[in-house]
């Protein structure tokens, strides 16, 4: 039976692992501090699209001790690689690993690889295409308690192979989701959908929290609209240039993104608790590319610039 470790067990990678222990799959979780206790005394409770439910899980801080898995679901914030890596490195085989991440995945441009997301290629020496799955989340939720996940927004996860296509790996994957009550999506094109996401991510995050705000009081400010079109434009501008994506109606996405239950971003949810922001992985990773590709991009660098100036003074 396929063993499976779910790599952070926030929001997303806690439904997740509940789900799929509940399914019968034998889980295991990396969680920390009261979140890991409250995992391991009462297990993980959720309420969702699944209904209410609880599921039993391995949980520990540290990967080493838990042992070998044929599949590695990362839902970690990607901008937290450095302090896993070693841990992911140990896994004892080849586990399959899974990028369910916000922003561009390591694996996206590896000649060069791009320092913003694998400073000197360290993780794409570990993870060849033939161990990586590419997968993208269209589902909400938060951590409403140690212990307790809350989750909205659908069920449906998007995952493919990173060069295009799929292969078994990734069949057997969505077997393993489609079991779990799940909706997953094999995509012929993963690429495509996860800079399609990015252009979403590089839009909302960003404004939701240089204006404090959650997404549909932000969409529904004309100025704070035109911001979020002005970034999402950017970053479909660099997507167009290197080929992995063609014209998408930038207005259409921000009118269904204002159409949907107003939810804080993920961005604006570190932010109010003092956590590091996915900056590099969503805005980062675009300024480079679009350095590379020589597009002009001033909007995506001036709201790096404020964001980061941000946080530093939010750390002062």
């Amino acid at each position: 039976m396929t063993r499976i470790a779910v790599v952070g067990a926030g929001a997303i990678g806690g439904f997740l692992a509940a789900a799929l222990a509940n399914s019968g799959l034998p889980v295991a979780v990396l969680a920390r501090g009261a979140h890991l206790d409250a995992i391991g005394r009462d297990g993980l409770r959720v309420r969702g699209d699944l209904g209410e439910f609880s599921a039993r899980v391995e949980a520990s801080d540290d990967l080493r001790r838990l042992g070998a898995f044929d599949v590695l679901l990362l839902t970690f914030k990607a901008h937290q690689w450095p302090s896993l890596l070693t841990q992911l490195e140990a896994v004892p085989g080849s586990p399959t690993i899974v990028t369910l991440q916000n922003g561009v995945p390591f694996w996206y441009v590896r000649e060069p690889p791009l320092s913003s997301v694998d400073p000197g290629g360290r993780i794409g020496r570990v993870f060849g295409d033939d161990r990586v799955i590419g997968g993208v989340v269209h589902v909400s939720g938060h951590v409403l308690e140690p212990g307790v996940i809350v989750q909205s927004g659908g069920l449906r996860y998007v995952l493919g192979a990173p060069g295009g296509g799929t292969n078994a790996n990734v069949e057997r994957l969505a077997g393993l989701f489609a079991r779990a009550q799940l909706a997953p999506e094999v995509d012929d094109d993963v690429r495509a959908t996860i800079w399609l996401k990015l252009v979403n991510n590089a839009g909302l995050n960003p404004v939701s929290v240089i204006r404090r705000t959650s997404i549909k009081p932000m969409l529904a400010d004309p100025k704070a609209r035109t911001h979020v079109h002005a970034l999402m434009s950017e970053v479909l501008a660099v997507g167009q240039a290197m080929g992995v994506v063609a014209d998408v109606d930038v207005d259409a996405r921000i009118a269904y993104a204002a159409r949907l239950a107003d939810v804080k971003t993920s961005m604006l949810q570190d932010y109010e608790r003092g956590r590091a922001l996915e900056l590099d992985p969503i805005l980062g990773a675009a300024i480079e590319l679009a350095d590379r590709y020589r597009i002009a991009v001033p909007y995506l660098r001036a709201a790096y610039a404020q964001l980061t100036h941000a946080m530093a003074g939010a750390r002062n």
